[in-house]
């Protein structure tokens, strides 16, 4: 059992702002928790702990930061070259929307997709993992999204896999077939979403996937197409989760919070029977405020009213090459401040508690006994400091499951 003593404590857990201890101590036993609490507290801790489990490693942090690994609930990180040159196009002048519309944007990126190996998939999504780990990043999700066809959407999964395998982190996978119509279904769109509805059995029985998500926008699925991909996942038990609001009203919440969804992310364009329906079905909300600034939207999603009505807000990074191309959680921690209004500490909660909650993971997100050992040592006095400052990483070591990594 290893000791960690002498910290500041954000545990994010209990009812004290930031579940803050002052001078703390944690007890890891294996990948979990056994003991979180006050120093003043650890004689009768270790007093009470078994005889065959006994300290064998002890850690003075000498007054550090500690807080749990962060959580990146929404990523599209594995994908083929880049689109730098839409970047471009848009600050001329052209709107996402119409980029799509020509054959650019999600498009563009299938074809790279398809065209890179399995390993060239690997290697640029893998880096782009490390640099979110190098901030303290210990639990992520990957969509895909980019092959939109069964076998290539089965490569893409089978990548974010590897990545989970080969790296010292936990990624979680979600089925985003329907995140755009492929060229080779240009006008059948009902006949695509067919086919996303009979790969989901192929993908769970290899095991391949974790959740099912959708785009239910103008550009991607309509409510009834979305609702066909959610029924097919539900049929199988996997839990659903939905790109809904971004740049459209189309209820998509309220259609993805009856089939108890996880999450519900973007939402700059959330309705009050969204957030109702939200509410009522403990869906989280995850704000996604890198592609609110990338787009350069102005339409803020309702924060106010979201939190008036209690529902749990998560960040995200939404890493992914046409509206979010984003290697740095810490900096959405920051954007969310200032864009978004959040506080600190909701934010923060968005990058830990509620992220994890967002990928259906309860036992992350928080320092408490029983929890897994994931947890990040800064170079701050206090957790506000990671939002303050930005461009700014003062990770210093990095626990996941309760094993120390090179960040």
């Amino acid at each position: 059992m290893r000791l960690l003593r002498h910290a500041r404590l954000a545990t994010m857990h209990g009812p004290e702002p930031w579940g803050w201890v002052d001078r703390g101590a944690l007890l890891v036993d294996g990948d979990r928790l056994h003991w979180v609490g006050a120093e003043a507290d650890l004689p009768a801790a270790i007093a009470a702990l078994p005889a065959v489990r006994r300290i064998t490693d002890e850690i003075d942090l000498h007054g550090a930061l500690v807080t749990p690994g962060l959580v990146d609930c929404h990523t599209h990180l594995v994908y083929g070259g880049d689109r730098a040159a839409e970047f471009e196009l848009r600050l001329q002048g052209a709107s996402y929307e119409a980029i799509a519309r020509a054959g650019g944007g999600i498009r563009s990126t299938v074809a790279a997709t398809r065209a890179a190996s399995d390993d060239a998939l690997f290697e640029a999504a893998a880096a782009r993992a490390r640099a979110l780990m190098a901030e303290g990043v210990t639990t992520l999700e990957i969509k895909s999204g980019y092959g939109l066809s069964e076998a290539h959407e089965a490569r893409c999964l089978a990548v974010a896999r590897r990545i989970g395998r080969e790296l010292p982190l936990t990624v979680r996978t979600t089925s985003l077939g329907a995140h755009a119509l492929p060229p080779e279904f240009e006008g059948r769109a009902d006949d695509y979403i067919d086919a996303v509805c009979a790969w989901l059995p192929g993908q769970q029985a290899a095991g391949l996937v974790d959740a099912v998500d959708a785009f239910c926008e103008g550009i991607g699925f309509s409510p009834v197409q979305t609702e066909r991909v959610f029924a097919a996942a539900r049929a199988l038990g996997l839990p659903v989760k939905l790109h809904a609001e971004q740049l459209s009203n189309l209820e998509g919440a309220a259609l993805a919070a009856r089939h108890r969804a996880l999450s519900c992310d973007h939402l700059e364009h959330l309705s009050a029977a969204g957030i109702a329906a939200m509410r009522g079905a403990g869906t989280v909300a995850v704000l996604l405020p890198g592609a609110y600034y990338f787009l350069r939207d102005s339409t803020l999603p309702p924060v106010a009213a979201l939190r008036e009505a209690g529902v749990p807000i998560a960040l995200a990074t939404d890493h992914n090459p046409g509206s979010s191309p984003a290697h740095s959680l810490l900096l959405m921690l920051s954007m969310a401040c200032t864009l978004f209004r959040l506080t600190p500490e909701e934010a923060f909660a968005g990058i830990t508690r509620n992220g994890a909650r967002a990928l259906g993971l309860p036992d992350r997100g928080t320092l408490a006994a029983g929890q897994r050992a994931d947890l990040v040592v800064w170079d701050a006095e206090h957790p506000r400091e990671l939002a303050y400052r930005f461009g700014h990483n003062p990770c210093r070591r990095v626990h996941a499951g309760g094993v120390e990594r090179d960040r």
